[in-house]
């Protein structure tokens, strides 16, 4: 019994470890990339004025990438990442069908995203049952 509990003990730590790298990656990445959509840096502009829905799309984008910061945060880490992997999956669409160029940063950034809602898939259950 021993051997298992110290085993169990391990898989939670090795989880956590990997939970806490893959959200501060992700939330580095975001609140960089939602920075300088959010400053109006030049190439952000012209990636949104290449979408074509207004520079207003470019600063909603930007702060919901700055809301990242959610996923440093352990009771919000899942939502935050839901809202980022709904986010990613639009900029992977964006990039196949609007604007073109590699879509293989979203693509990683939504497969960070997917994994950190997976694992903190917990947190959903827990406020949905609050709920009812």
């Amino acid at each position: 019994m021993h051997s298992t509990s110290a085993s169990s003990a391990d898989r939670n730590k090795t989880a956590k470890i990997i939970s806490w790298s893959l959200r501060s990656l992700a939330a580095a990445a975001f609140l960089a990339a939602g920075s300088a959509k959010l400053a109006g840096v030049p190439m952000m502009v012209a990636i949104f004025d290449q979408i074509g829905a207004g520079q207003w799309f470019r600063i909603l984008t930007g702060a919901v990438e700055v809301t990242a910061i959610a996923l440093l945060i352990p009771a919000t880490a899942a939502f935050g990442a839901l809202l980022l992997t709904v986010t990613m999956v639009f900029a992977v669409l964006t990039h196949l069908f609007v604007i073109g160029g590699s879509p293989v940063p979203a693509i990683i950034l939504l497969l960070i995203t997917g994994s950190i809602a997976w694992m903190h898939r917990r947190a959903f259950a827990i406020i949905l049952d609050a709920i009812r």
